[in-house]
């Protein structure tokens, strides 16, 4: 769609006033005592969008979880009359502060960790930005810091006020799921049955306040443990969107999800719940996991699934014997959650490092595991090739070489191609 507007009437000569969203419908669940959790869903959604990782999540936190005006249980928004479409301005007066402040208005005065999906998360980055004092971790799932240029979400909040909600709910799953999930899955029919529910003009607020929405310049005043989640295969917010908020929030975390779209947390529900319960912390964060325990086994079995896929770990699981089953448990422990769980660098640069250690060493026998891992955990192919480069020059071109003849083969076959080509010159 065109970003340019159409003329409209010129704003007033002072700044519009926030429409006031009304109190939002929420609900919590998990322990009473437990630290709070709280969490925003998608434009579109309701609450129920985060249910694939509760089950996770509550076992050490106390989960609020809100709807956005006019979406689930919250009553309708209804704001500063439209003055017609103005650059960058909502039109009803509705923005991502007036929604910061809503759901703060939920939260009292404890301090509490915050997340959200699309639209849910930049509602929390706003929130972690206004009051960062208060925010103990910030979890960004398939969001960013600015959702592209003003215009086509005003066209899109004019077209639900003409045409409603059913035009969208038809276009909506080729941006939000991947092509491996039809309409007949039932997350995607229980995801379009939230957004043919959702009052029309409250979702055209909702576009006029993203089109207002910029974060960029107040992304380091984010303080909080940040953890930015991302579909690789998204192509509402891409990749490109979460290394802006990985690289704009002081120590930010990237996690990318393979085989996922926009609504990465329902269609890679297991994979985005472990993202996230790792970046909070065993326990609600408080740090009473036991160092060597069975919690450190469990979240570097998760780790080395995701990374390195279940097909291979199960073949590894399967030939594990006697004599070997005390080294895939170290292996498990202190490498795949002991130094790939640490907050300190993301998978993509871990996989990075890896690529260049394995080259280094001559470990041609891993590298084609490692070049599969690399691509799961974000890496494109020219990135991969731009590491072996690097390689070339610091380890050696003859080990850069024989890097690349296994690399060539590894993405072909990966691409599905089964043509490795030929090798590369020495």
């Amino acid at each position: 769609m065109s970003s340019d507007l159409p003329e409209g009437p010129r704003p007033p000569a002072g700044p519009l006033p926030d429409a006031v969203p009304p109190r939002l419908h929420h609900r919590i669940d998990g322990p009473a005592g437990a630290p709070l959790l709280v969490l925003g869903p998608s434009l579109g959604t309701g609450l129920e969008i985060w249910d694939p990782q509760m089950e996770a999540l509550t076992a050490s936190w106390r989960v609020l979880r809100y709807d956005l005006p006019g979406h689930g249980g919250s009553a309708p928004a209804r704001g500063v009359p439209a003055a017609g479409p103005v650059r960058g301005v909502p039109a009803a007066g509705l923005t991502l502060g007036a929604l910061a402040g809503a759901v703060l208005d939920l939260v009292g005065e404890e301090r509490f960790a915050i997340g959200g999906i699309s639209l849910g998360g930049a509602i929390a980055a706003t929130v972690a930005a206004d009051v960062p004092h208060r925010v103990t971790h910030l979890v960004m799932c398939c969001s960013s810091a600015r959702f592209g240029e003003p215009g086509p979400w005003l066209e899109r909040a004019a077209a639900v006020r003409r045409d409603g909600m059913e035009p969208l709910a038809r276009v909506l799953p080729g941006r939000w799921f991947t092509s491996r999930l039809t309409g007949d899955d039932p997350r995607v029919r229980g995801v379009l049955d939230m957004v043919r529910a959702v009052d029309p003009e409250s979702y055209a607020a909702c576009c006029e306040a993203i089109a207002g929405y910029d974060l960029t310049p107040r992304l380091g005043r984010i303080t909080a443990p940040a953890l930015v989640v991302a579909g690789a295969d998204d192509p509402a917010t891409p990749v490109g969107h979460a290394l802006a908020l990985a690289s704009g929030i002081p120590g930010a975390l990237l996690s990318v999800v393979p085989g996922a779209a926009h609504l990465a947390n329902v269609e890679r529900a297991e994979a985005v719940a472990s993202a996230i319960v790792r970046h909070l912390g065993g326990a609600g964060g408080r740090g009473e996991a036991r160092p060597g325990g069975d919690e450190h086994l469990a979240a570097g079995t998760r780790t080395r699934r995701e990374v390195l896929g279940d097909a291979h770990v199960d073949r590894a699981a399967a030939g594990t014997t006697a004599f070997t089953a005390d080294f895939q448990e170290f292996i498990t422990r202190y490498a795949w959650d002991g130094i790939w769980n640490r907050p300190g660098l993301d998978r993509r640069t871990r996989s990075c490092v890896t690529l260049t250690a394995l080259v280094a060493g001559g470990h041609l026998e891993e590298l084609a595991m490692h070049v599969r891992a690399a691509l799961r955990n974000g890496l494109t192919s020219d990135e991969i090739k731009e590491v072996l480069l690097q390689t070339a020059v610091y380890c050696g071109v003859p080990a850069a070489n024989a890097a690349f003849a296994v690399a060539r083969r590894t993405l072909a076959e990966h691409a599905g191609t089964g043509h490795a080509g030929t090798e590369p010159a020495g």
